[in-house]
């Protein structure tokens, strides 16, 4: 029996490189089994294709487990090899965009929850950090303020990235780490309970401050869940990366060159797996991180094991951003000081005039945003999260546009998959760790 090092198998680009030179690119639409929507994403075969043998069209559907979603993907098949991948989303219908039209400001917030769901909190302090440039009071927000959104960003970070990792392993076959990951995660939705009194749609961040400010004991809960939880990423990281089936399942696979990165859009993690050290929080730093040390951590290939190795130093990354913010966090007021921006004081709603009319415009018109147009990104897990607004004054958006990463990510999947193997596409996909909610946004 030859043994792993004896056995020879074809570099990815090579795959593509012979895959599209024995192979035509076209395909009936007619075959039996296909839906609508094939012949549209696959040309009509020429006269003396079949000469070349018949290329079977596979839907992985929306009801697939590792589609992480409803996602769904027409692949091209020549055997075991994708010829040609074609990602079809929109199945889930949000039309958030126009919904943020026909609503107040501050009545949108709960909609980014919805966006990436697996890190509410990051969504609510990207939005309304748009909001508040739009207004121009982004750098009156009180120090205290600024550093609980640090800390609830790196959390929601911390919690997205181990759940992305627990199915990517879980996705190339190993159950184990899933079980691991999600008991650590378990554990941020209690913290994240404490604070906001919700574990999963929290709405916790308000246009120009927050909902209310830490409770009693939740830093030394905080404290004590950044020790335990680094623990566990060194038992992930003993299970997956000398893991040789792992390797095997993700090394050279799904190799994305920094250049084509770039051309596509790519983000976050999958672009600095890629060896490009971008990262807003350092490249245009928002917030307090400007007054952090972290590291950026970068792959040197671009490929599955890379996108890997990133998350797990990024969450270490994120929990000494932490340990930071915790001992820094400064006393004082968690609101800008103004009641036309941020509802008053109940005390005051109830004992006096003008904070009771200030309170009664807020709820029934919303805020008064000056005419304009603002667009603010933040570094979420998933990557780039950004929110156009343009505004012709009043209490709703003009126009609201959401630049959702996993959406941009996804377009990447027609150079990724042609020329791997069938059993490949998990792998990638999981690599990638997108969420369909923004993507249908």
């Amino acid at each position: 029996m030859p043994t792993a090092e004896e056995i020879q198998v074809k570099e990815p680009a090579g795959r593509v490189a012979e895959a599209a030179a024995r192979l035509d690119s076209g395909v009936s639409g007619t075959q039996s089994g296909l839906s609508p929507l094939t012949p549209a994403l696959f040309p009509e075969r020429g006269e003396g294709d079949d000469i070349h043998g018949e290329k079977l069209v596979l839907n992985m559907r929306p009801s697939h487990p590792s589609t992480h979603g409803v996602l769904r993907i027409v692949l091209e098949m020549d055997g075991e090899i994708i010829t040609k991948a074609v990602p079809d989303v929109g199945y889930l219908h949000r039309g958030d965009e126009k919904i943020a039209e026909n609503m107040t400001y501050t009545q949108f917030i709960p909609y980014t929850d919805r966006l990436d769901y697996l890190a509410p909190l990051a969504n609510n302090v990207a939005y309304v950090l748009a909001v508040e440039k739009l207004l121009g009071i982004d750098e009156q927000l009180p120090p205290r303020c600024q550093f609980i959104r640090v800390i609830c960003c790196e959390l929601a970070r911390i919690s997205a990235h181990l759940l992305g990792l627990g199915a990517f392993a879980m996705d190339v076959g190993a159950l184990t780490v899933f079980m691991h990951t999600f008991t650590e995660r378990e554990k941020i939705y209690n913290l994240i309970e404490a604070l906001t009194g919700a574990r999963f749609t929290t709405t916790y961040t308000r246009i120009g401050g927050l909902s209310r400010d830490l409770p009693p004991g939740w830093i030394d809960q905080c404290r004590k869940f950044l020790d335990e939880v680094v623990v566990n990423f060194n038992e992930s990281e003993k299970l997956l990366t000398r893991n040789r089936i792992f390797i095997d399942r993700t090394r050279e696979i799904g190799v994305l060159p920094k250049e084509v990165a770039i051309d596509y859009g790519v983000t976050g993690p999958n672009l600095r797996g890629s060896g490009v050290e971008y990262d807003l929080r350092k490249a245009h730093p928002y917030l307090v991180y400007d007054q952090l040390e972290f590291d950026i951590p970068v792959g040197s290939v671009g490929d599955c094991y890379d996108r890997y190795l990133v998350r797990m130093e990024e969450m270490r990354q994120s929990v000494r951003i932490l340990h930071q913010c915790l001992d820094k966090l400064p006393p004082g007021p968690i609101n800008v000081p103004d009641n036309k921006t941020i509802l008053p004081a109940k005390e005051k709603v109830l004992t006096r005039m003008e904070e009771l009319i200030h309170h009664f415009i807020l709820v029934t018109q919303g805020l008064n945003a000056p005419p304009g147009e603002v667009y603010f990104s933040a570094e979420n897990p998933k990557g780039e999260l950004g929110f156009y607004i343009n505004s012709r004054g009043g209490g709703t958006p003009h126009r609201l546009k959401i630049r959702a990463p996993s959406f941009v990510n996804l377009s990447v999947l027609p150079y990724l998959l042609p020329g791997a193997m069938m059993s490949d596409v998990v792998a990638i996909l999981g690599s990638i760790d997108f969420v369909m909610g923004e993507s249908d946004r």
